[in-house]
């Protein structure tokens, strides 16, 4: 899994294989991870996270 960038503490990475779905970021911190969707941002998936630090990742 690929990270593109990290801003501490998460890491926004990808998988290679999500094929056939649009255009999506993963999100991981320690054992916690969130998919969202690009355009437009939205939430897809948490397993996790808290809502105020998804509402730090969203911006």
């Amino acid at each position: 899994m690929p990270t593109v960038f990290q801003v501490s503490p998460y890491s926004f990475i990808f998988f290679t294989s999500d094929r056939g779905e649009p255009a999506h970021i993963h999100v991981k911190r320690d054992r916690q991870l969130a998919k969202f969707w690009m355009n437009p941002v939205s939430l897809e998936k948490n397993r996790g996270f808290k809502e105020h630090e998804l509402s730090q990742i969203r911006l």
